[in-house]
């Protein structure tokens, strides 16, 4: 049962998407082609790259969360910045190309200067994954050529479209991370560096910046979600499948291992769909029709 995967952002959530890959590959389900955004990029890099869901669990758990967000000198203005990942990443991935990946994988950005939607396709993985993980305004953008690089899911937060030019013929299944909407928007929780004192920490997380930030951070994923669920109406994913994963915030620092489940869980429960939208007789249909 061939399919292709389409990976939404999410921050920290993004963990489950390992657990959806798990479930698929245990139930024969051949994944040819990944797309994603934001954390979701990642993970579809990892996997394309030829790490197993297993693998890829291990190297995330196997992270220490406190240290990703070190600045470096050279970085445009954030809040935070991506030093840690930038070492974790060239650690891990080393000069790794999209052209050595084992199936084909894609990941968007979104320009700065241009407001335009970037594909990533080609070159080394981990400056891709800078890029399509840089929040805006919390992460430095990632100067790439002539762009200035931001967290892709601005435009395109399940890139379901990409993921159906990487192989037209399969079904397309997608993973969102983001509430439904009618759901309260989840506050931002902010890693703060180590060391701080305790009465420090709590006048922070008083300030009326930090709370303005929070406004703004809330008001972004409410946009993120009616984005998503236009983008859904539009592109048409075969089968959505929605981890329940709504009560973590982007930054949250998770237990790996625990947010895998959520995903294994959300796989699980879609299985009925998923067989139905790689069956034979929905792969005739869409040879003969195409997707409409």
């Amino acid at each position: 049962m061939d399919i292709t995967l389409a990976l939404g952002g999410g921050g920290s959530k993004g963990n489950s998407h390992i657990g959806v890959l798990r479930i698929l590959e245990k139930e024969g389900f051949r994944i040819r082609a990944i797309a994603g955004t934001s954390f979701g990029g990642m993970v579809a890099v990892f996997y394309a790259a030829g790490f197993s869901p297993d693998q890829i669990e291990e190297i995330f758990s196997a992270v220490d969360q406190s240290r990703l967000y070190d600045r470096v000198g050279d970085e445009s203005p954030s809040f935070l910045g991506l030093g840690g990942v930038q070492k974790w990443l060239e650690h891990t991935l080393g000069e790794r190309t999209f052209e050595e990946l084992k199936i084909p994988c894609a990941l968007t950005a979104v320009d700065l200067l241009t407001s335009c939607e970037i594909v990533l396709n080609a070159g080394l993985l981990w400056q891709a994954i800078l890029a399509t993980i840089a929040l805006p305004g919390i992460f430095p953008a990632f100067r790439m050529e002539e762009w200035e690089l931001l967290d892709g899911g601005v435009l395109n937060p399940v890139p379901v479209a990409l993921a159906r030019s990487l192989a037209p013929s399969l079904p397309v299944v997608a993973v969102s991370l983001s509430a439904p909407l009618g759901e309260p928007p989840r506050s931002l929780s902010m890693p703060l560096p180590n060391g701080l004192p305790a009465l420090l920490i709590s006048r922070l997380g008083s300030l009326r910046f930090t709370k303005a930030l929070d406004i703004f951070m809330r008001s972004i994923d409410i946009g993120n979600r009616q984005i998503t669920e236009l983008r859904f109406q539009i592109e048409k994913p075969d089968v959505i499948i929605r981890p329940d994963v709504t009560g973590l915030g982007v930054l949250d620092r998770v237990d790996v291992h625990e947010v895998v489940k959520h995903g294994e869980a959300a796989a699980q429960a879609a299985l009925p769909e998923l067989k139905r939208a790689a069956s034979w007789t929905n792969r005739v249909r869409r040879k003969l029709f195409g997707d409409s």
